[in-house]
């Protein structure tokens, strides 16, 4: 009998161990689930049931239980039952991780948006297309490119292709239309991106400036400019890590304020010497941007008025941390369709319907390699400059996000390509060989 009650006693010790050990960890599975949730039901009006089968399916997430209040607008997520996280739901912000009781009433400010055109045909505005077929387009092989991209295994939610402003294929996956608001991830990142563009086009900022960054000023990191920052070479520490705790997994789940995180890393390189992808510091442009206006109103309305629905991305929400800043890393949804409009902007050099939003060189500057990138990466905005994709021009290059989602801009060739996907299955090189070779 002692030996038995020893062993119940070590195997107690045991599974505390790992409790505390793991907790941390259940704080984020839970956090990543909650938020997810919330997001997937409210902002893109999926169900619970189809959240939890297909984005919170996989290892270790699916260990969390979800629920949700359809009611009152929340989800909760539970890891194991040992640690539960609940996500709210704020119209016009879309859904935040909570860290108090508090967080759930603060009032809080929404952006002001502007009416979208459902007159003008797309992709000026939202009404059908003119449809136009393209004598020099095989459009068996085009199908034959999607088809292949729709592939079982290769878990694609949209496709679509765009040539000379018009689409020439489209298709989407059981459960999603053109009207399925999909989360770009880090697609995201290039949508902050483009706001320096613009604000610098306004004369309201040069990037070339050091990085208006108070905590910097009196050690060697005040060398660091936005520029730097835009180009993830500022050779700051960060850990863009999703399978562990890390500094990306912390900073999307723990913080109240996502801009500060970044702010207080150290140096582990040297400004324009050292690439390092970084969430971290696409959040710390976002403040940097909220910096720029005299209220936080301005601020918000600035991503929409000045860019969003200026373009008729009139589906996107970006959604905002605790403190309202926009979460510009990660959390930004829309259609495909509304996520190829950025694509268009860029193929036309920032012109949209006549009017220049940011200047023609900006597209230069943006798709330009960072040093020490291996020709990957430019302005929060992927290359292919270093023939990631062998079989795609040199000069294509596109906004990327986790699990498979790309916007691929083709100016030679005046093609926008999206695909949004549940993985990264898909080659996409054979993909975008496929699509290319059926354009003579």
């Amino acid at each position: 009998m002692k030996i038995f009650k020893r062993i119940l006693l070590l195997l107690a010790v045991f599974i505390l161990i790992a409790v505390i050990y793991n907790y941390p960890k259940l704080n984020m599975l839970s956090g990543y689930s909650a938020k997810n949730t919330a997001s997937s039901v409210f902002l893109s009006e999926r169900t619970l049931e189809f959240t939890d089968t297909t984005d919170n399916n996989f290892s270790p997430v699916n260990l969390a239980t979800d629920k949700v209040d359809l009611e009152k607008q929340f989800a909760t997520s539970s890891a194991l039952g040992l640690l539960t996280r609940k996500a709210i739901y704020r119209k016009g912000l879309g859904s935040v991780l909570t860290l108090d009781e508090i967080d759930e009433t603060a009032p809080y400010l929404v952006p002001k948006r502007l009416k979208p055109d459902n007159k003008t045909p797309f992709p000026y505005g939202n009404a059908p297309q003119k449809d136009t077929v393209f004598t020099n387009v095989n459009y068996k092989k085009l199908e034959e490119a999607i088809d292949y991209l729709f592939e079982e295994n290769n878990q694609t939610r949209a496709g679509v292709v765009i040539y000379k402003n018009q689409i020439i294929a489209e298709r989407y996956a059981n459960g999603f239309s053109k009207d399925s608001r999909i989360l770009g991830w880090s697609m995201t990142k290039s949508i902050t991106s483009t706001l320096f563009g613009i604000l610098e086009h306004q004369g309201k900022i040069n990037v070339q400036n050091k990085a208006p960054i108070e905590a910097w000023q009196n050690d060697e990191r005040k060398q660091i400019t936005i520029h730097n920052l835009l180009q993830m070479n500022s050779g700051l520490e960060w850990d863009e890590n999703y399978d562990e705790i890390s500094d990306a997994t912390k900073m999307l789940f723990l913080e109240r304020d996502m801009t500060q995180q970044q702010i207080h890393k150290p140096f582990v390189g040297k400004p324009n010497e050292t690439w390092n992808y970084s969430s971290g510091t696409t959040n710390l442009l976002s403040g940097i941007l909220r910096n720029q206006f005299k209220t936080h109103q301005e601020y918000l309305d600035f991503w929409y008025v000045d860019l969003i629905d200026k373009i008729g991305m009139n589906s996107m929400v970006v959604e905002a941390d605790l403190d309202g800043n926009y979460v510009g890393s990660s959390y930004g949804w829309a259609t495909p369709r509304d996520w190829a409009k950025l694509g268009l902007l860029y193929l036309h050099n920032g012109n949209w319907y006549g009017e220049q939003l940011f200047a023609k060189d900006w597209v230069k500057y943006a798709t330009t390699a960072t040093p020490t990138s291996n020709g990957w990466y430019g302005a929060q905005i992927w290359l292919n400059a270093g023939k990631r994709y062998p079989d795609a021009p040199k000069n294509m290059y596109s906004f990327n996000g986790f699990q498979g989602q790309n916007v691929f801009i083709l100016p030679d060739e005046e093609l926008v390509i999206v695909r949004m996907g549940l993985t990264k299955n898909a080659d996409l090189n054979q993909f975008l060989k496929e699509v290319l070779n059926s354009i003579n």
